[in-house]
């Protein structure tokens, strides 16, 4: 009788233990049926580049000979106008310069994507007339970061475009390329902008 009154008692125990650790579970669970966190808004950046409309004056300093070890650099100056296409979402850049290696003419076209949030940018020489391969990037904490990949001296290599320092009247753009998959880079190009007066175009 003994022996079956502690039976009892260790199952009334155990089964008490297993209930309300059930409910201890059902309780710390969601509730049945509540919709799951929304995830966070992606940001829409078709409208990042619109500091860069109007007219600019550049000071461009280029490395002489890219990926070759040479600390020669080239200074040029130069203007820039860029208007805006399709309400923002594409733009388009004209640059002159002039220097000790002559005359640079070149546009870049810009592309906003707005499934994937992000920019194209591609540029194009008057000296060949041909578009080269894309950087792909986007703006984060008013700092815009583009990479690609191209070909130099019939090597393949890596492109990365820095868009900073930005305000109303002035920009920096640096282009930097990696011929070891992105480890190390090496600045070729840096341009500073200050907005020309009255340069300004109607957004």
């Amino acid at each position: 009788m003994k022996h079956l009154t502690r039976s009892a008692i260790c199952l009334t125990l155990s089964t008490t233990i297993f209930v309300l650790s059930t409910i201890a579970a059902v309780a710390q669970s969601p509730a049945a049926g509540a919709a799951p966190p929304a995830a966070p808004a992606t940001r829409d950046g078709q409208h990042d580049f619109d500091f860069t409309i109007g007219s600019w004056k550049t000071h461009i300093t280029r490395l002489q000979k890219p990926l070759s070890g040479s600390t020669a650099w080239i200074k040029m100056e130069g203007t820039k106008t860029e208007r805006k296409i399709w309400n923002g979402r594409a733009h388009l850049e004209e640059i002159e310069a002039d220097g000790p290696a002559g005359h640079m003419e070149g546009l870049t076209l810009f592309l906003y994507n707005p499934r994937s949030h992000q920019w194209s940018q591609t540029f194009a020489s008057s000296r060949d007339g041909s578009l080269g391969s894309p950087l792909i990037g986007a703006f984060k904490n008013g700092r815009g970061e583009f990479f690609g990949q191209d070909t130099f001296d019939d090597k393949t290599i890596l492109v990365r475009a820095i868009w900073s320092d930005i305000t109303q009247d002035a920009h920096k753009f640096e282009q930097a390329f990696s011929e070891d998959g992105g480890k190390t880079w090496e600045t070729n190009f840096i341009a500073l902008l200050t907005r020309e007066k009255n340069g300004r175009e109607s957004e």
